[in-house]
């Protein structure tokens, strides 16, 4: 975890997230915290992390999804070298190949 991202206002709001229950939940409370391509952006982030984790090239990525080789670049460094936030998700997710990086 990044120190300089930890601190009891972040705990307050994951801990807020964590209090989410349905889908519908997420939506009214990301809608109200966020702009619409501040979602789209984590969204889209979140959809080229699982695409990377499945193998797929950066042109499938941009192609699929419209990201620039720049943020598909930026999740991959996150997967290489972050908190494996990603990982963690997309395994509980069920995503198969949610192991990064490939070996």
């Amino acid at each position: 975890m990044n120190p300089k991202l930890k601190d009891e206002g972040a705990d307050r709001l994951f801990e807020a997230i964590l209090k989410l229950e349905t889908v519908e939940e997420c939506y009214a409370f990301f809608e109200d915290i966020g702009t619409i391509s501040e979602i789209k952006a984590f969204t889209q982030r979140f959809d080229v992390a699982r695409m990377l984790m499945e193998r797929n090239t950066y042109k499938e990525i941009h192609e699929k999804t419209g990201a620039s080789e720049a943020t598909i670049s930026r999740v991959s460094r996150a997967l290489y070298y972050g908190a494996d936030g990603y990982a963690l998700v997309l395994r509980r997710l069920g995503i198969e190949g949610a192991e990064y990086p490939p070996e």
